[in-house]
């Protein structure tokens, strides 16, 4: 079970906590679209405790879109780098 919880100072935070599974991903979604902040939007993922493909999936394309992943465990980390192709590492 996920538990989301939002926060807002100078730009929007949403702390993660539990398991995220594609149908959470899919909730995220509609959560992230639903904010207009110019200051930018992050995850932070700090209590995460599992993750399954499609959200590894998920929190690639965040960062894609300029969404920052806060306190991203090491092995989530390391799951979506080996997503990505050789040329498209990032030093994060």
């Amino acid at each position: 079970m996920l538990k989301i919880q939002r926060s807002v100072n100078g730009h929007v935070v949403f702390t993660l906590s539990g398991r995220i599974e594609g149908e959470d991903s899919v909730e995220l979604q509609r959560l992230l679209k639903l904010e207009t902040v110019a200051h930018g939007l992050a995850l932070d993922l700090k209590d995460v405790t599992l993750v399954n493909r499609d959200a590894v999936k998920f929190l690639a394309q965040c960062e894609i879109d300029s969404i920052t992943l806060k306190n991203c465990p090491a092995y989530i980390r390391e799951w979506i780098e080996k997503g990505r192709g050789p040329g498209d590492r990032r030093n994060r």
